[in-house]
C-alpha cells in the first residue's frame, strides 16, 4: 500500500445520453493571466483575416446603450449561417469584433431567437460555451447581461434543465428573457437598438397566438379564419320556409 496524497482533486461525471461534448469541461485553465496572453495572441492572428462576409450579415455588430449605460452588442441568430461557418470562425470573428469595436465599460448583449431553426443557424450551446470561456476574464466581468428576445420552449428547457451546471462565471442569471419587444423597451429605449422586419413580424404572431411560445400552434390551417356556412345556410332554410308558408 503506497502513502496517501493530501492533494485536492475533482472528479467530473457527465451523462452519455445528453449529447454533450464533455471536452470543455475537462479542459484545465490555467489563469487570468493566460486567459490575457491568449487573448493578445488571438487578436494577432484574426488582424488580417478577412471577416466582411459576415459583417455583410450584420449577425454581430455594436449599436447603442440600454437604459443602465451598458453598450448593445446586437446578435441576430437568423442571420448566422450554421452550415458554413466553423466554431473556430466564429469564435476568431467575435474575438476580433469584441477586441477592435468595444469601449472600455460595460456592455449587454440583445440575441434575437426570433425563427431560429436548430440546423440552420446554430452553432450548438458546447462551440458557444467554448467561445465564452476562451474570452478574458475582465470582458466577462464586464457582460452585464443578456437580453434573450423570443425564447422557444426548446431554449428554455435546456437553460432550466442543464444552465446552471453548463454555463460558468454566473452566466446563468445574467440571461433575461424577453417574450415580446414590448418589454425589451422597459430596458432599452426605442431607437437604441435596430429590430429586424422579421423579429417584428414575429412577435405580432406570438401576440395573436401566445400557445406559440410553448411549441403549440392552435390552429395550423388558420380555420379559425375562414367564414362560417353554417350560419348563412340556417338563415336560407329560414327563408325557404317563410317563401312557402306565405305561397
Amino acid at each position: 500500500m503506497g502513502s496517501s496524497s493530501n492533494d485536492d482533486f475533482s472528479v467530473v461525471v457527465l451523462a452519455s445520453d445528453l449529447g454533450i461534448d464533455a471536452r470543455p469541461f475537462l479542459a484545465k485553465h490555467d489563469g487570468e493571466i493566460e486567459d490575457q496572453d491568449n487573448w493578445h495572441d488571438c487578436s494577432q492572428d484574426f488582424s488580417d483575416e478577412d471577416f466582411s462576409d459576415l459583417d455583410f450579415l450584420q449577425l454581430f455588430r455594436l449599436e447603442g446603450s440600454d437604459k443602465s449605460g451598458n453598450r448593445i452588442f446586437r446578435i441576430v441568430g437568423k442571420y448566422f449561417p450554421a452550415p458554413v461557418v466553423s466554431g473556430d470562425r466564429l469564435k476568431r470573428y467575435i474575438f476580433q469584433k469584441i477586441h477592435n469595436e468595444l469601449p472600455e465599460g460595460p456592455f449587454c448583449i440583445v440575441y434575437m431567437h426570433s425563427t431560429v431553426q436548430k440546423e440552420d443557424n446554430s452553432p450548438g450551446i458546447t462551440i458557444l460555451r467554448w467561445i465564452y470561456e476562451e474570452l478574458p476574464s475582465e470582458i466577462k466581468d464586464r457582460l452585464q447581461v443578456i437580453y434573450f428576445i423570443h425564447p422557444g420552449l426548446r431554449s428554455r428547457l435546456v437553460f432550466a434543465t442543464l444552465g446552471r451546471f453548463f454555463l460558468s462565471g454566473g452566466l446563468y442569471w445574467k440571461i433575461k428573457y424577453v417574450s415580446r419587444l414590448q418589454y425589451l423597451w422597459d430596458d432599452i429605449k426605442k431607437g437604441e437598438v435596430e429590430i429586424p422586419e422579421f423579429v417584428q413580424n414575429h412577435d405580432k404572431v406570438l401576440e395573436h397566438r401566445p400557445l406559440t411560445d410553448y411549441g403549440i400552434e392552435p390552429d395550423p390551417l388558420h380555420l379559425t379564419e375562414v367564414p362560417s356556412t353554417a350560419y348563412s345556410l340556417g338563415r336560407y332554410e329560414e327563408r325557404l320556409a317563410l317563401r312557402e308558408f306565405m305561397s
